[in-house]
């Protein structure tokens, strides 16, 4: 690949901005889906990698016509890889029928017969050769814009600059997981979670990392019972409670084969939280969940399980957490 590898910007969790500075950000739908940076050499390839830097672009055949639509105008798009259920909105568990299939072209291609999946555009950081990543979002956005990228497997959705109330409003309205608010002056920083972008989610979830678990009881006997998670602060994995709702049966057998695959007899959490009975984990696997509220500790408070996490790492879990908070319990 000639062109520069760019990891994406990441907003930070926040509030809408004051409605004095309204007019100075721009206002995004937060998607669900699986971030990607688009590489389009300009020779009819196309490349896409996620936020891990792993090449996906196996897992999305329907993508590959992306490449050729500049012509001979090498890009390097940001943007976020969609299913869409039949009401149009995106749908993470549909989603994860068509990742982790960038090395099986064969399911790759049927997978995307049944379940399409759709590009959504929002930035662009090299353009012509020139690097863009230094120009104001504003700039950058208009740039995007008029390349017109609009096709059968990608869009462009327009940004609202200013009415930041008025577009958080129309995303609980029609269901939509948030929105993202991006400063109109700020530059792009590639690999940093910036203040200068900022989302809010309707709902309170976060990504945690899965380092141990308790064996389910009854029925559930052989089975999680619940999973141990934590997240990074401070440069150490950090307990924040337990999860025991939020599984179909299937998911849960799921989960007990992959728990069962990484056992250790380390526990991966710093401080180690005084859990009876737990099963300690090689902490790899990276989980959603739905929570509703925190502890002054950093623990959750009413945690649910939502979905497993596959396109992200451990390290991708970092947290606002109190620095050395009181010992959790079990």
């Amino acid at each position: 690949m000639t062109l520069p590898l760019i990891p994406p910007m990441l907003a930070r969790a926040g509030k809408l901005p004051p409605t004095a500075q309204d007019a100075r950000w721009a206002y995004e739908t937060k998607q669900d889906g699986q971030r990607v940076v688009a590489y389009l050499e300009g020779d009819g390839s196309v490349l896409l990698r996620a936020r891990s830097a792993e090449n996906i672009t196996g897992a999305y055949p329907e993508l590959r016509p992306l490449g050729s639509v500049l012509g001979t105008t090498p890009a390097v798009l940001d943007g976020e890889v969609l299913a869409l259920d039949e009401r149009g909105r995106a749908d993470f568990q549909l989603l994860q029928s068509r990742m982790g299939l960038a090395h099986a072209p064969g399911r790759a291609a049927r997978q995307a017969a049944s379940v399409p999946v759709h590009l959504v555009l929002f930035d662009v950081l090299h353009l012509g050769g020139q690097d863009l990543t230094g120009l104001p979002y504003a700039r950058r956005r208009g740039q995007l814009e008029r390349l017109g990228l609009d096709g059968p497997f990608w869009s462009t959705p327009a940004a609202l600059v200013g009415n930041g109330d008025q577009a958080l409003r129309a995303t609980r309205e029609h269901g939509l997981e948030g929105l993202v608010c991006k400063r109109l002056d700020s530059v792009y920083e590639p690999g940093v979670r910036s203040r200068a972008w900022i989302k809010i989610r309707n709902m309170h979830s976060e990504d945690v990392v899965v380092g141990g678990w308790l064996a389910g009881r009854g029925r559930l006997s052989g089975l999680p019972g619940a999973v141990l998670v934590g997240q990074r602060a401070a440069g150490r994995l950090r307990y924040v409670g337990s999860v025991g709702t939020g599984w179909s049966e299937a998911e849960r057998a799921q989960l007990a084969r992959l728990l069962g695959s990484a056992a250790t007899d380390v526990c991966p959490f710093d401080p180690v939280p005084p859990v009876a009975g737990a099963h300690w984990v090689v902490p790899r696997l990276v989980g959603e969940v739905r929570y509703s509220t925190r502890t002054r500790a950093g623990m959750l408070r009413q945690p649910s399980w939502l979905r497993l996490r596959p396109d992200l790492t451990p390290e991708e879990s970092s947290a606002d957490i109190p620095e050395d908070p009181a010992p959790p319990t079990s």
